[in-house]
């Protein structure tokens, strides 16, 4: 066990900086709004949970590359992953303009969150702006998934920390003005962030040609058109990737939207929770990014027991942490809310929502790292079903009973947001427990056909019909 959580580890803990480094966007994003006006700080939260819907969603079909690519790496198949990843950017320029329809034009979404004119005009600016940076961030995701996926994420690291040492003196610049800019509020942010983003797309996109590591590859090495042999397959892994990352961030996006009809100072105390689970959040997620590399690699090699020996220590490092922070969140709880802003009203609101994001971390851990081992055998669609039944149906809908009180029953302590976020904890509980009794049907049958003779001739094949279920 404690050679496999070295190994994990050793691929973790820079997949683990960098997430923070880009997680810590929206801290810095959050801090720096938070202390121009109370007006921008919530259009900042409603924009942000609207943009990051999009992107993830989005991205999350192109994160198909990585379990696709970490097999094909471990099986050797060098030339064929230069294949891939240039049928993946051709993905990306498609969903490019899928996405920037969305977020140019979020009349819809704002409509259905009844959002008070003195919010409408600053959201409808942050998320315009972003739209000019998601083709970068597409691009982006697409160097990122493959320097994952062969065991590099040092080279994501570096250019995501230079990438948050450039954010603080552009949010600086462009929030609160200067050297003739005007002062532009909750926007000036998201204007920083797609400078970073392109900045980011075109030295990853540089780097595919210049390491050593991915010269084997080839990747533009030649031109190509679409093959639709393999769009079909990176789409039919990566859509259901996609939605079950839609499910997941509409589950807090629509928390945002639902939430916002409480009032500008209940929707900043939820910003203030939601952004302090998500830099929570980024640890199990780099273990779990970690433990499908070595899983999906171990796959390619025809190694079934080791995959699931990886897949079990990864599952339960994550876990373990989780309630290690538990513990220190509990402790450090009023420091915590307090750094992000003074305003009494605020704090009062945040208070009890952040206690509900001590426990609900736990199962969060154990969902998301079960999920992408679960995407390195290169299965998704059960588990979209799973995400959609329990952050859909428990989650969103349980929130949105106990929050509005709709059966005139709920407690006064479950009213309003906290109820959002106690049924999202649940959710989170029933996901864990789905995806953790399906990776370990999975798991079993890899190793049975692994033991039967002729199988593992066969391992890519039977990949893809599991992609199917």
């Amino acid at each position: 066990m404690f050679a496999d959580v070295r190994k994990i580890a050793a691929l973790a803990w820079p997949v683990l900086i960098g997430q923070l480094a880009i997680i810590a966007f929206g801290v810095v994003d959050t801090a720096m709004v938070g202390r121009y006006s109370a007006v921008d700080l919530a259009a900042l939260g409603l924009g942000s949970s609207i943009y990051i819907s999009v992107y993830i969603s989005l991205t999350g079909i192109l994160t198909a590359l990585q379990p696709i690519t970490a097999q094909l790496y471990g099986a050797r198949r060098y030339t064929e992953i230069g294949e891939e990843t240039r049928q993946s950017l051709w993905l990306a320029l498609v969903l490019t303009v899928i996405g920037f329809l969305i977020l140019y034009f979020p009349q819809p979404m704002l409509h259905l969150a009844r959002v008070p004119d003195a919010l409408h005009e600053r959201t409808v600016a942050y998320l315009q702006i972003l739209a000019f940076g998601l083709p970068a961030g597409l691009a982006f995701r697409v160097y990122s998934s493959i320097s994952n996926a062969v065991g590099q994420p040092r080279l994501v690291m570096i250019l995501q920390i230079g990438a948050l040492l450039l954010k603080f003196p552009l949010n600086t610049w462009f929030i609160f003005g200067g050297f003739g800019v005007p002062a532009l509020g909750g926007p000036g942010c998201a204007l920083a962030s797609t400078a970073i983003n392109w900045g980011l797309a075109l030295v990853g996109l540089t780097l595919l040609t210049r390491v050593r590591v991915f010269k084997p590859f080839g990747i533009f090495s030649r031109f190509c058109w679409p093959v639709w042999q393999r769009q079909a397959a990176q789409l039919r892994l990566g859509v259901p990737m996609g939605l079950s990352y839609l499910i997941e961030v509409t589950s807090y996006t629509f928390m945002a939207l639902f939430i916002a009809r409480f009032g500008t100072t209940t929707l900043a105390g939820h910003q203030i929770a939601a952004n302090f689970g998500a830099v929570l959040y980024m640890t199990p997620l780099s273990i779990g990014i970690a433990s499908s590399t070595l899983v999906a690699q171990a796959l390619g090699a025809h190694r079934p027991a080791d995959a699931r020996a990886l897949s079990r220590h990864g599952i339960t490092m994550a876990v373990i942490i989780a309630c290690c922070y538990g513990a220190i969140v509990l402790a450090l709880r009023p420091y915590v809310i307090h750094a992000y802003t003074p305003d009494p009203q605020v704090l009062a609101a945040a208070m009890p929502l952040v206690l509900i994001v001590v426990f609900y971390h736990l199962f969060d851990a154990l969902q998301i790292t079960t999920a992408f081992v679960l995407r390195a055998y290169k299965v998704a669609v059960v588990p979209t079903v799973i995400y959609a039944v329990a952050l859909w149906g428990v989650g969103l809908g349980g929130g949105y009973a106990l929050g509005f009180d709709v059966t005139g029953t709920t407690p006064d302590w479950l009213t309003g947001a906290r109820g959002f976020w106690v049924a999202n904890m649940a959710s989170l509980a029933i996901a864990g427990a789905g995806l953790l009794i399906y990776w370990r049907v999975v798991s079993r049958r890899y190793l049975q056909a692994g033991a039967t003779p002729g199988m593992n001739a066969d391992a890519d094949a039977d990949a893809d019909a599991d992609a199917a279920r």
